[in-house]
Order: structure tokens, then C-alpha cells, then sequence
């Protein structure tokens, strides 16, 4: 039976921003006396939605307009074409996305979502809120007067009766409590059960490193592996154009370092049991409740990633100094925004750094998974075709490492941690989530892939199908700095030229005085790519970085459009458009 002041936050999240955004809608329920519970729609109970009285959805957006992983079946639900029109006429609901505006299905499910909401006769209580990541804010520059208006329109719904609103300053109970065991409990049946790993998803799946190489000279700035994976799963399937979705871990030399800078060094190898503070929270899936307290760090912890801003609302309750918490506080508030971009986000300061910077901190165990985020799966797109490769998943796969605005050197964490896997490593809870790009329905219609850099990943995986497939009109437009040092799978695109069953052309940057672009390669082999285009009604595909390639790419087809089909300007436009929206066009970019 729902109370009047129940709350449930639903959210759909691919990379943990809105599951962050989520939590931070649950933790300003609470100030206001709501009991909340904050839940992955798809792990929530659809049959319960119809009992609910007050419900904030919120979901991101990912690869052209998909729903995430985690909303998927949540949204399926929904599609039913036998729900009632007002089933859900008792629900009073808010929906908040979060997209980039530089795509052109810029959130849409979100989108959809306060549709179909509407379909279902639910009542939305403010409009839809759209989060940016091109806002100079980020999706906050959307979010906090969203919250706002939402909060007022809740509170005079349903207000508060001989209570307060709880201030930003006052500590909220904690979200897990977190025990150290006696140190003779390690052989105890029920601590090993305890300390085994739960069960995978039926869409996970291990996989063992076969190979770890990598593939640009050794003198080139940018180390990119070649990663073969090898797994007898029967749940490991794919098709080219999909993506393997890899959670990371933390270096243990480096949490060790860590755990030395917050003084928790003499817990490092001690049990830890977590159990949920309330009723209305759950242990994520595939966590244990008992684990070393190292290993709290090692596999589940982000600590050397860039944080939130939610990072430092709870960071600010555990400084002994009023100064370092009054900073903290600013960076937290909408006010601050700017101070907190200029000090976190421009020189990508760790979570690591920023606990040295604010020493001396006093955080309760109790309190560390309320502070310390969580570590987030990376999607990487696959790189192989399972018929050309059985058993396997092979990635191409560039390892981050830059110099910041501070001149410090950054690694990224997952890259970071790839870079050191050696043959016969395991990588565990692998899932294959579906990609935005797809092989042209039959093998005698043309391929045009176009993939700059690491963009090439897809690409060989299409490639390598339609060379299985007997395809003979392909073609590859691929990109990089110099011949000789970044020119990913080389050989294998000159043995397919030279079979005959695949025209490369290649655009090296930096080999010539004039740069040299894949949008000029497109540009320069304009009538092959127009007759391919318009005659052959060619699929043309393109990965890489979501910059100004993607956008220079389609204004060097529509100058092609114009030149070669006789185009005006406007023609070209519909043409291009009417590319995307048939699929003979499809993109996979990331930022």
C-alpha cells in the first residue's frame, strides 16, 4: 500500500549520468520528507505502476535516439497496445532527459516517454525537462530550474504537515552501512557464500584475453591495442555494428596509494560485510555483500575518475575545515557552477586529487558509497565478425592518455586498466548491446564505410561479414595521421584490394605540407561515391569522434550532391536527409 508522501524515481541510464541525476532527485525527496525509492526501470516491478501516486522518470539518450539498456523492457511495457487509455490516470509523474543537442534525435526517449505518458492519461505535473551536454553547463544549465519548478508543483500537491523541509547542511542517514568482520570469519560457510560472486544476468558472460597488441608504431603519440577475446559462452552473440559493453577496474598499486593517502591502509585486507540501510534500497547485482575492503576500491569504486557535482554536495559534509566546506558547498550549488567547471572539469581533476586538495577528511565507512561513486560500463564498438572469428570478440581500441590545461597527464580509467591485461586475463560481465549501424539488407547492394582512427572498429567487423557474405562492391574511406604509424589493419585492407572485393581510400593528415582529411578523400572521389550512391543505392556508414567530422562528412555528400546529381542546395539537403531517415545512412559517433 503506497503512502500519500511515497516517491519512486525511475531511471534509464547507460553510462550512470542519470542514474546520478536519479539519486540526486532522491536525496532532495528526502529533505522534504518523501520516502523514496530510486530504481533501474528495469528492475522495477511494471505491474506495480498503476498503485503508484507520485513518480520523476529519468533517462538518457543513446546511439541515434535509443532508450538505454536498463529501460528497454520498461518501455516495452509501456508500448503494449492493450493498456487502457487512462490506466495510469492516478499517477501524477514528471520526465527529465538527458541528450546533446548536436544530434538530430536529441532525447529522444525522453521524448517519447512523456508521450506515451500522456497516451496512458498519466498527469505531468511540469513540462518535460531536457538536459544538454552543449549547454555551457552541462545538462545542469537545464536541470536546476527544472528541479524547481518540479518541487514547487510537488510540495503544493503534497505538503509537508508539522514538519520542515531538512537543510542542504544536515547529513542524511546513509544509503548502506558497511561493517568490518572479525578477522576470524574468513572461513565461516556462510561468509564464502557471502563473498562469492552473485549470479551473472542471463546477458552476461566472461570472456579470457587471447591477445593485448598493440597496433601504431611505437614512436606514435597514441598507443591503440588490438584486443582479442576469447568465450564459450552460449549468451556471447553479436552482429557487426555491435558493441561490447565492458565494466573496468582500478590498478591495485594505485588504490593501495590511495587507500595510504586517506589513512585506510589497515583496513585494506579486512571483510567487509554491506548491507542496504533501508528496505526501499538494494546492493547493486553483481556485487558480493562481503569483500575485502581493497577490493571495495579495486572493482566497484570510481576514485580516479572525473566526479560529479553530486561528488561534492557529499564531500562538503566530511571536511574538518569550514573554509575547504564552504568551497565545496559553492561548487555544489547552481552559483558555482563556473568556479566548480574551472577547477574540476577543465584540468579533469580525479577524485583522487580533489580528496589530497581537501585534506584532512573524515569520512564514516558507512558514508563511503554515498561519496564515492560508482565504476560505469564503457561501450566499445566490436571489431570482428563471429563467423570470421568464432568465439571471440576482437576491439580496436585507443588507450587515453593526454596532458591537461595544468600540464598534467591523464589515463583514462578503462583504458588504463586494458592497456595492462595480459593473455589469459579474465574480463568478467561482458554484455553485447545492440549498435546504431547495420549491414545493408543483402550483399550485392554497396557498402560505404567511412571510419577515421579507431572509427575503422565497426567497419572491419562489416567488412569482414561481407567478405564472408562473397560482397564485391565495397568500399573503405579511412583516416589517419601518417601511413606508417597509425594506419589500422593495413594488411588486411591491401589483401582484400588486391582480391578485387574492396576499393581503400585512404586520407593521411599529417604525410603532406596541406591536411588531408577523409571529408576530402569524399570530397575528391565524388563521382564513385555518387554513382555508388544514387545508382547503386550504396549504405554508407561512418564512426569515429563525434567533433566536426560527422558534420563535415555531410556537408562534403552534399557538395558531392549538388556537383555530381545536379543538386540545388535544398534538393541535396532533402536528399541527405531522406538518406538518414531510410537507413542508407547511419552514423556511430562518440565524444
Amino acid at each position: 500500500m503506497q503512502s500519500p508522501r511515497d516517491l519512486l524515481v525511475l531511471y534509464g541510464s547507460e553510462t550512470g549520468c542519470a542514474e546520478d541525476v536519479a539519486e540526486r532527485i532522491g536525496r532532495q525527496a528526502r529533505r522534504r520528507r518523501f520516502r523514496v525509492r530510486v530504481v533501474a526501470m528495469d528492475d522495477y516491478d511494471k505491474n506495480l505502476l498503476i498503485e503508484e501516486k507520485l513518480v520523476v522518470f529519468v533517462c538518457s539518450t543513446t546511439g541515434q535516439g535509443e532508450e538505454p539498456y536498463n529501460m528497454k523492457k520498461f518501455w516495452r511495457f509501456l508500448l503494449r497496445k492493450n493498456l487502457p487509455h487512462d490506466i495510469l490516470s492516478n499517477l501524477d509523474c514528471a520526465v527529465f532527459g538527458l541528450g546533446d543537442s548536436s544530434y538530430a534525435k536529441f532525447n529522444y526517449p525522453a521524448k517519447k516517454l512523456y508521450k506515451r505518458l500522456q497516451q496512458l492519461g498519466a498527469n505531468l505535473m511540469i513540462q518535460r525537462g531536457d538536459g544538454d551536454d552543449q549547454h555551457y553547463l552541462g545538462l545542469d544549465g537545464a536541470l536546476d530550474p527544472w528541479l524547481q519548478s518540479l518541487w514547487e508543483k510537488v510540495m503544493e500537491k503534497y505538503p509537508l504537515i508539522d514538519q520542515e523541509i531538512i537543510p542542504e547542511e544536515v547529513l542524511l542517514d546513509p544509503t548502506f552501512r558497511l561493517e568490518l568482520l572479525p578477522d576470524n570469519v574468513s572461513n565461516e560457510p556462510e561468509i564464502k557464500n557471502m563473498r562469492a560472486p552473485p549470479a551473472m544476468r542471463e546477458d552476461e558472460f566472461n570472456v579470457v584475453v587471447k591477445s593485448n597488441e598493440r597496433i601504431t608504431a611505437t614512436d606514435h603519440f597514441q598507443d591503440v591495442r588490438h584486443l582479442a577475446l576469447e568465450c564459450e559462452s552460449e549468451n556471447m552473440n553479436y552482429a557487426p555494428g555491435d558493441i561490447a559493453v565492458i565494466t573496468p577496474k582500478n590498478l591495485p598499486e594505485e588504490v593501495d596509494a590511495f587507500l595510504t593517502m586517506m589513512q585506510w591502509s589497515d583496513l585494506a585486507d579486512r571483510l567487509i560485510r554491506i548491507t542496504p540501510a533501508s528496505k526501499d534500497c538494494k546492493l547493486p547485482a553483481h556485487w558480493s555483500s562481503v569483500m575485502t575492503f581493497r577490493d571495495l576500491f579495486v572493482n566497484h569504486l570510481d576514485i580516479f575518475g572525473v566526479p560529479r557535482r553530486s561528488f561534492f554536495e557529499m564531500l562538503a559534509h566530511f571536511t574538518k575545515d569550514e573554509n575547504q566546506t564552504e568551497r565545496l558547498r559553492e561548487f555544489a550549488s547552481p552559483e558555482g557552477q563556473d568556479d566548480m567547471y574551472n577547477y574540476c572539469q577543465r584540468p579533469r581533476r580525479t577524485i583522487a586529487e580533489i580528496m589530497f586538495d581537501f585534506t584532512p577528511t573524515d569520512i564514516p565507512l558507512d558514508y563511503i558509497l554515498d561519496v564515492f561513486p560508482m565504476l560505469r560500463p564503457r561501450s566499445f564498438s566490436i571489431a570482428s565478425s563471429l563467423k570470421a572469428h568464432p568465439g571471440q570478440i576482437e576491439l580496436c581500441i585507443a588507450i587515453v592518455k593526454y596532458k591537461t590545461k595544468i600540464r598534467r597527464i591523464r589515463r583514462g580509467v578503462c583504458t588504463k586498466w586494458i592497456s595492462t591485461l595480459k593473455p589469459g586475463d579474465v574480463i568478467e560481465r561482458v554484455r553485447i548491446s545492440k549498435g546504431t549501424m547495420r549491414l545493408p539488407p543483402s550483399p550485392d547492394i554497396p557498402l560505404i564505410a567511412i571510419g577515421p582512427g579507431t572509427g575503422v572498429a565497426p567497419m572491419r567487423a562489416f567488412l569482414e561479414q561481407r567478405m564472408i557474405d562473397g560482397a564485391k562492391e565495397n568500399v573503405l574511406i579511412f583516416g589517419c595521421r601518417h601511413r606508417d604509424k597509425d594506419y589500422h589493419y593495413r594488411q588486411q585492407w591491401e589483401q582484400y584490394e588486391k582480391e578485387g572485393k574492396m576499393k581503400v581510400l585512404t586520407a593521411f593528415s599529417r604525410d603532406q605540407d596541406q591536411k588531408f582529411y577523409v571529408q576530402d578523400c569524399v570530397r575528391q572521389q565524388g563521382a564513385l561515391i555518387w554513382e555508388y550512391i544514387d545508382q547503386k543505392q550504396a549504405k554508407v556508414v561512418l564512426s569515429g569522434s563525434s567533433g566536426k567530422m560527422p558534420e563535415q562528412i555531410a556537408f562534403a555528400m552534399k557538395q558531392i550532391f549538388i556537383k555530381y546529381g545536379s543538386l540545388d542546395a535544398e534538393q541535396a539537403e532533402h536528399y541527405w536527409n531522406t538518406m538518414s531517415k531510410t537507413g542508407q545512412y547511419q552514423e556511430e559517433c562518440w565524444s
